[in-house]
């Protein structure tokens, strides 16, 4: 585990949980007890570790627009290796990937386009969902359901978990609609949109109304900002909403949106779940 010093107490959870180390001249990072979840650590956290690592690299220009993360299996208690390369660049884009490691053996990787965004035509058909102010709707309870469950706070306006002992007789809505920001406040980046894209409960919780075991295997998320505009905002909290279309054969998808509260689309995302029910 990464051993809190004089250095990295002062950092947020969530950068201690995604820093970066270089060992020997290659980056390492190390999975926290802090954004565990079942059998390992919370896709989210794992996502944006990838991403800072080529954040991080001095060769890269421009901003994330896109990134597509692949858990291959579960990330084990301790550290990791990370090997980033630069596959391809062009004059406003570059095409990384990144991949993690231990033992050996590749754990998840992620591919990831950067560009240099240019002033441009612009619209947004979108409209940001109604929502009560953030402080207006209260957070729900700690369930106690995983440690980075904790590092969250999720005030739902609509679509709230409710599980029982056994599946409803007729499956719910998948769909659900939720203010969302950490427990302890940090501004929000591509960082922290990239891990609160991974946030959503898994949508067959909702479907199903209990826990059953599941994994994301596969997620993407695409950026509609870039860091002008999010330093800008300056905000600690996003809309979010979810929604699926189709569970079968053990998997499932699952789609998302985060929002600014002053109705600014911040994010799309979208993945693929295994489920075992």
């Amino acid at each position: 585990m990464l051993e809190k010093t004089a250095d990295t107490a002062a950092l947020h959870p969530f950068d201690r949980a995604t820093q970066i180390t270089t060992v020997d001249g290659k980056p390492r990072g190390t999975a926290s007890d802090d954004y565990f979840a079942f059998v390992g650590p919370f896709g989210g956290a794992t996502a944006a570790t990838l991403l800072r690592a080529i954040m991080e690299q001095p060769d890269r220009i421009g901003d994330p627009l896109s990134v597509t993360v692949n858990l291959c299996a579960p990330v084990a208690k301790g550290s990791f290796a990370l090997d980033v390369r630069l596959i391809k660049a062009t004059r406003s884009t570059q095409h990384w990937m990144v991949e993690l490691s231990q033992n050996g053996d590749v754990a998840a990787f992620a591919t990831a386009v950067f560009a240099v965004r240019r002033p441009s035509w612009s619209h947004q058909p979108a409209t940001m969902p109604s929502a009560p102010p953030f402080d207006q709707v209260k957070p729900i309870p700690d369930s106690g359901i995983a440690n980075w469950v904790r590092q969250y706070q999720f005030r739902f306006v609509e679509g709230a978990p409710r599980y029982g002992a056994a599946p409803l007789d007729v499956p719910a809505s998948a769909y659900s609609k939720m203010w969302l920001s950490d427990a302890t406040p940090r501004r929000i980046d591509f960082l922290s949109l990239l891990s609160m894209s991974d946030t959503f409960f898994a949508r067959i919780f909702h479907a199903r109304g209990e826990i059953v075991p599941i994994g994301t295997v596969s997620l993407t998320t695409v950026f509609h900002a870039d860091a002008k505009e999010l330093a800008a905002a300056d905000i600690t909290a996003v809309l979010g909403t979810a929604d699926a279309s189709i569970f079968h054969k053990s998997f499932s998808d699952q789609t998302g949106e985060l929002w600014s509260p002053a109705g600014r689309l911040l994010a799309t995302t979208s993945q693929v779940v295994y489920f075992k029910a």
